[in-house]
């Protein structure tokens, strides 16, 4: 069953409106938003909680959840933070972007919401730098929040007093790791911290702080509207809610869609993306959740629900529902190389096993994408992406091997007839 228009949160998703706050209103933001308020700190925090809302960056936490591991009041006179996650640098997401071009208000309410809720002092969004006409869009809706009155001092009539920040970055893929996002924010090299502490007992300036995507602040005030029972008659147990999905690659439609959690990944595909390039027949495999997550094969594919347990259970995940979609003309070793040479390039150095495994890996994957190694070679790669995995401070590592892992589980034959290829011309030309 996909969603109805009249359950879709994001209602100016490709701007046929303007993003301008009498726009928003009119769509119904910030309607009576110092009701919402009223309510009280923990009653937001627990309909977000029944609400089922997972974490819409990719990692999935329960955002009801995360919200509470926030000090109820402060013991030192330390201040809490929100640093809202706008630094979407994943190869293939684009969602964050259309959300913030075309209702950013949206956002900037529910900074005021979730940050209310978590009794913090301030929100900071982080945009990714090369976001520029966003981040100028963003400032834009910021300043008219203020004008308003609707954020800053007796936010939106509350007597809660709350600033919005928009801090621009410096394009670091690895500044989208919270505690990378922190240390950016803070001025110092983005790398990731180690934790303990977290940062809800010690994050920004060392304050208590959470770290949330934009698309789980974005719906927040509409589930505080709607009830959380709405919310969560979407999807099936534990994948709850509308998501947008971003569909990109061979389909004769790319596009950025709300749709349904657990929506089937042919009914995605069908509905919204016209099918894929040159039919059904023709796909090769999918990368269902950015880059940093396994490629599922065609035939494991196309039934899957598209959410977080329907892609675990075919060894992928849901990640930013950035669906990658590569038809038989594609190159898979090379794509799967080109990824690599993203992560070499994008770590960060602080750990070793990822500042030498990424490069590494990546030189062993243009020599198979050349078919110029041996097969043992393959279990070698293997065996070292199993050594950077889960071996690093921040999931950069894991994101880095995993691409390389779906593709030796998957696509071996392929590799393999490479290797016989060249070392088949070696030997005639010997």
């Amino acid at each position: 069953m996909a969603l109805q228009d009249k359950d879709r949160i994001f209602t100016n998703l490709y701007g046929y409106q303007s993003w301008s706050l009498d726009a928003a209103r009119a769509r119904g933001d910030w309607d009576n938003t110092k009701a919402l308020l009223e309510r009280g700190q923990d009653a937001i925090i627990q309909e977000i909680k029944d609400s089922g809302l997972r974490g819409r960056g990719g990692a999935g936490f329960p955002t009801g959840m995360k919200w509470s591991f926030m000090p109820k009041e402060s013991r030192d006179g330390r201040p809490s933070f929100l640093v809202i996650n706008a630094d979407e640098s994943e190869p293939g997401s684009c969602k964050d972007r259309e959300i913030i071009r075309h209702d950013p208000h949206k956002l900037i309410e529910g900074a005021l919401v979730a940050g209310f809720a978590m009794r913090a002092r301030a929100a900071y969004i982080y945009i990714r730098g090369e976001y520029i006409r966003e981040a100028e869009t963003l400032q834009a809706a910021v300043n008219e929040a203020y004008a308003a009155g609707l954020v800053g001092k007796n936010a939106s009539g509350s007597g809660y007093d709350f600033d919005v920040f928009v801090h621009r970055g410096a394009g670091a893929y690895i500044c989208g790791e919270e505690t990378a996002m922190i240390e950016s924010i803070e001025g110092k090299k983005g790398q990731p911290r180690l934790k303990p502490p977290f940062p809800a007992g010690a994050g920004l300036y060392g304050c208590p702080t959470t770290v949330n995507n934009v698309e789980s602040i974005a719906v927040a005030p509409t589930i505080l509207r709607r009830g959380a029972s709405w919310f969560s008659s979407f999807g099936r147990e534990n994948n709850k809610g509308t998501k947008l999905f971003q569909i990109s690659g061979h389909v004769n439609k790319p596009c950025v869609v709300e749709e349904e959690m657990s929506i089937p990944f042919s009914e995605l595909i069908e509905k919204h993306c016209g099918g894929i390039r040159g039919g059904k027949d023709n796909l090769l495999a999918v990368i269902p959740g950015g880059s940093s997550v396994p490629l599922v094969p065609a035939e494991q594919i196309w039934d899957a629900p598209m959410d977080f347990d329907g892609l675990r259970a075919v060894g992928s995940g849901l990640g930013t529902a950035a669906v990658i979609v590569m038809d038989k003309s594609t190159d898979i070793v090379r794509a799967i190389s080109r990824l690599s040479y993203f992560y070499k390039h994008e770590s960060c150095g602080q750990c070793t096993p990822c500042r030498e495994g990424t490069g590494w890996m990546w030189r062993v994957m243009e020599r198979l994408r050349e078919g110029d190694a041996s097969v043992d070679e393959i279990d070698m790669l293997w065996n070292v992406t199993k050594q950077v995995e889960g071996h690093t401070i921040c999931a950069l590592g894991d994101a880095a091997a995993w691409p390389i892992q779906g593709l030796i589980r998957h696509f071996r034959p392929e590799i393999e007839r490479r290797i016989a290829e060249k070392g088949a011309m070696r030997e005639a030309a010997e």
